[in-house]
């Protein structure tokens, strides 16, 4: 590691935005852990935590587009400091229905949709504004690797921290704690000096700018390959956390805080894939990169579920938690860096909602099939089909190198002699 795998610090907003969000992360890893944990304690079912997944991210499988759509047509910088104060509003409702001890599972899933909703609009901002925070666009794959990282590192820390608390003070104050964070994100939101945003005129209403986008990505073949691979690791193998409570409680015989450490090491697998693509030199195959870590991934997960040793089962979440996070970081640079500008809003919505709209209803299917052929043997198919689908990367990796090659020749042979 050197002084470039942080070269994208050189950006004064995108210091504000790195510090800022990895305040709030770290409450959002804590919300998440505690409600996963809240809701299996009150039903003892996989299939609920299916559910709770399905909940939070199913409605930005609805709304993802749309959020596409008004993250191009308006200001992204007001876009995301809205839904930061509307999700710092969420988390308040939680912990205080939390504090008050009156509640039950589909109050809390309740606001899990609300959360899903918000997320529809912020990933699109958020996501097309980190592209404007960088000033040298050479830099943008360091930050949008330095930006897994910070969501990677939040969450090793976050569910740690999550599992303390929640035996010592509570689950109320994980979801309190998540509200306090976001003052941090805010806080630099405002402290940012972004170009003023310069209105244009849209001469095509939502769906036709929809399917403007739609078109694009279709005559793209290296964003829509990247966009479908993406969809099918989201609805088979990505949901295998909501089946970590399962591990923690009822394979190891833990608490809270062993669910949080599984999940601390998942998250510190994550980070060193995070840092190891950070340090990339500009340039690099980030292609066969992820095809390569899609593999690691699935042995990972294929090594982890059938483990009953302790120690061994955390080694192997951190392996795949390392080939994890190459899922969302390499194909969100990937499209980030050859989407045109005027589009890419509404390309990240489609990338968004190959991600937020497959995983839910994949966490349905998995705490379905956890129930019908057991929660060891479903994580076990998840990874073989991780590695399947790293084997088809790896043959799309080759094709587009035989066809870079091809016509290489063939521009040698056509220049004169």
């Amino acid at each position: 590691m050197n002084i470039s795998t942080f070269r994208a610090f050189r950006s004064r907003n995108y210091r504000l935005y790195f510090g800022g969000q990895s305040v709030s992360l770290i409450g959002t890893w804590m919300q998440k852990t505690a409600v996963s944990w809240v809701v299996y304690a009150l039903t003892h079912s996989t299939l609920m935590l299916g559910v709770s997944l399905f909940a939070s991210q199913f409605p930005s499988f609805l709304l993802t587009l749309l959020g596409g759509v008004v993250s191009d047509r308006y200001d992204r910088y007001k876009v995301l400091l809205i839904t930061q104060v509307a999700s710092m509003i969420q988390a308040a409702l939680l912990a205080a229905l939390i504090w008050f001890n009156h509640y039950n599972v589909w109050e809390i899933l309740g606001l899990s949709v609300v959360l899903g909703i918000i997320n529809a609009f912020d990933v699109p901002a958020r996501q097309s504004l980190v592209y404007e925070m960088v000033a040298d666009k050479d830099d943008l794959p360091n930050a949008l690797a330095l930006n897994s990282s910070m969501v990677n590192l939040s969450r090793l820390i976050g569910p740690a921290i999550a599992g303390i608390i929640l035996e010592k003070l509570g689950d109320g104050t994980c979801f309190l704690l998540n509200a306090l964070s976001f003052v941090a994100v805010i806080g630099s939101l405002l402290l940012m000096k972004l170009p003023k945003y310069v209105r244009k005129e849209h001469t095509k209403n939502v769906f036709g700018e929809l399917g403007e986008g739609f078109a694009y990505i279709m005559r793209t073949p290296s964003i829509k390959f990247i966009i479908v691979m993406l969809a099918l690791m989201s609805f088979f193998v990505l949901p295998f956390n909501t089946l970590i409570a399962y591990y923690a409680k009822d394979v190891f015989n833990g608490t809270a805080s062993t669910f949080g450490v599984i999940d601390s090491f998942i998250g510190l697998g994550a980070f060193g894939g995070a840092m190891f693509l950070a340090s990339q030199k500009p340039g690099a195959n980030l292609n066969k990169i992820l095809a390569i870590n899609t593999l690691i991934f699935g042995a990972g997960l294929v090594l982890f579920s059938h483990e009953g040793h302790y120690g061994l089962a955390l080694l192997f979440s951190a392996i795949a938690g390392f080939g994890m996070m190459s899922q969302i970081t390499v194909s969100n640079t990937i499209i980030q860096t050859t989407s045109e500008p005027q589009m890419r809003g509404r390309v990240i919505s489609f990338y968004a909602l190959a991600f937020f709209g497959m995983m839910p209803i994949g966490g349905l299917f998995v705490g379905w099939a956890s129930k019908m052929v057991g929660t060891k043997n479903t994580l076990l198919i998840e990874g073989i089909i991780a590695l399947l689908i790293g084997i088809l990367h790896l043959a799309y990796v080759r094709k587009a190198k035989l066809r870079v090659n091809q016509q290489q020749i063939m521009k040698e042979e056509a220049a004169p002699a």
